[in-house]
């Protein structure tokens, strides 16, 4: 039986914005409500349909808190996060990747203070190596789906990949708690004696040092590691001239990175390791990368259909924030 419903008025969010409805933000649009879950639909208001301005702080306040209410269904009871929030480690129980998945929703819209951080902290301790960093992957994930490239071990070290962001963010934030200490020096360590490495790792790195206090040590820190990813070629930096430039051990064919995934924004350090030329070539290839559908694609491996699925819009919505943030429009 079909049965005639009324549907609600759209929300006044984004009132007065001017969108072609062939534009990259329009086309997204209707990919997000297509595709997203409920998460990266808020996101996508929040960041896209709420208005800048004073006019527009209230309608942004309200979709803030609506990403805060999306993201705390994946929040544990131990101060983690779980629930395949970081759509490639599937299951309920908390794990670092998706704690600092959790981090950057809430730094993204300005809600990454409060009383949370302390039960958060609390279960960061709990989980840290006995040098005082995160590993990866947490063993109680066993028994659950996740991506086949990251093992699970019963005794995992610490990693730059994942207390990178995660103390990165909290500094970035002014978030002090006395884990934050000795995952510090970790990091520290782990950057300055970085010899060999692969792209999520580096962006890792860059997080860290974006946010970390120390400003002149992180730029020196900076400047050493953006040598070595040019000197390791682990870059794109013609996006035209794709064939041939080797990835990293263990990532998909094709798994490349552009100067853009290192330098989401221009006040990162990462954005001085490129210059103009380079980073507008990436800039203007990840603008030509929007799929007919509306959405970015993934390039990582993909090894389940829902994963692939969940993904896209995530990497869909940092490829908007990325755009604008360089200056380019969305609307045109």
């Amino acid at each position: 039986m079909r049965v005639r419903v009324s549907h609600p008025a759209r929300p006044s969010y984004g009132h007065g914005m001017a969108r072609s409805s062939a534009s990259p933000l329009a086309r997204a649009e209707q990919f997000i409500w297509l595709t997203a879950r409920v998460l990266e639909q808020r996101r996508f208001v929040f960041h896209f349909l709420a208005g800048d301005g004073p006019a527009a702080e209230a309608d942004r306040r309200r979709a803030a808190g609506a990403v805060e209410i999306a993201l705390s269904a994946y929040r544990n009871e131990d101060g983690g996060y779980g629930h395949g929030l970081e759509p490639d480690l599937r299951g309920p129980v908390s794990q670092p990747l998706h704690t600092a998945h959790a981090l950057q929703v809430l730094d993204t819209i300005g809600r990454c203070r409060g009383p949370r951080n302390e039960l958060l902290c609390r279960y960061l301790t709990d989980i840290s190596t006995a040098d005082g960093a995160l590993p990866a992957l947490h063993p109680s994930l066993r028994g659950y789906p996740a991506a086949p490239w990251i093992p699970i071990v019963d005794d995992p070290p610490g990693e730059l990949l994942s207390t990178g962001p995660v103390a990165g963010l909290l500094h970035r934030n002014e978030v002090w708690h006395a884990w934050l200490f000795r995952a510090t020096e970790f990091c520290w360590s782990a950057v300055e004696s970085l010899r060999e490495s692969h792209p999520y790792e580096v962006m890792a790195a860059v997080t860290f040092l974006d946010g970390v206090p120390d400003r002149p040590r992180a730029a020196a820190a900076a400047e050493r590691l953006g040598g070595l990813v040019r000197e390791q070629r682990l870059v794109m930096l013609d996006p035209d001239r794709a064939a041939g430039h080797p990835v990293p051990p263990g990532y998909a064919p094709g798994e490349h990175h552009f100067a853009y995934d290192f330098a989401r924004t221009p006040a990162s350090l990462a954005r001085r390791w490129f210059s103009d030329a380079e980073m507008d070539r990436s800039l203007d290839f990840l603008a030509r990368d929007q799929q007919e559908d509306g959405g970015w694609p993934i390039r990582w491996r993909e090894w389940a259909p829902g994963t692939a699925l969940e993904s896209r819009p995530l990497v869909t919505i940092e490829a908007l924030r990325t755009l604008r943030a360089h200056g380019r429009s969305l609307t045109g």
